[in-house]
């Protein structure tokens, strides 16, 4: 068994109890976070989302989401989050969001840019989050120390990382660190 997280934060966090086989993590992806709307829609800006206009604005939960909590950082990081508090709509992954958003049940969402390019004939993105916004969006993978499936685990690892695996990781959109 591997794990595979959107944030270095759940891995240290893993890491840190003793859970991960020693020299087996890796990072193997990096992604942007960004802002979503319906398409042709009047959100232009991350600002744009405390104007009066805007109702309901989808993100992760941060308390349990990697991209909640770039989110809020994104929204510290523009000093929107006391402007915006009430407007807030936890979902539990980033594909909620793009439902919500692409039903047309709020105004806006964040995130990941891999996941907007699935949708893109439903939303378009308003804008990006400047990489000073949030922490880096780098994937880490590692080998889950005592799992059963030591040898395939790691072979795994190996196919994402290679040659191919980065080909593929490129075509979904992601970058590789």
């Amino acid at each position: 068994m591997f794990f595979a997280s959107a944030a270095q934060k759940d891995m240290d966090d893993i890491s840190s109890k003793g859970m991960v086989l020693p020299g087996t993590r890796a990072d193997f992806a990096k992604n942007s976070v960004v802002l979503v709307a319906l398409k042709n829609g009047k959100i232009k800006s991350f600002e744009d989302l405390a104007t009066e206009g805007i109702k309901r604005i989808a993100a992760g939960n941060p308390k349990t989401v990697p991209a909640g909590r770039y989110a809020a950082e994104v929204f510290d990081y523009y000093k929107l989050t006391p402007a915006i508090k009430d407007k807030l709509i936890y979902a539990e992954n980033v594909r909620q969001v793009l439902d919500y958003v692409a039903r047309g049940e709020v105004d806006a969402g964040v995130v990941y840019a891999t996941d907007a390019a699935v949708r893109s004939t439903e939303v378009s993105v308003a804008a990006d989050a400047p990489e000073s916004s949030h922490k880096p969006v780098v994937y880490p993978i590692a080998v889950v120390k005592g799992t059963k499936n030591e040898a395939a685990a790691k072979a795994f690892i190996d196919a994402v990382l290679s040659k191919e695996g980065i080909a593929i990781l490129k075509k979904y959109g992601f970058l590789i660190p």
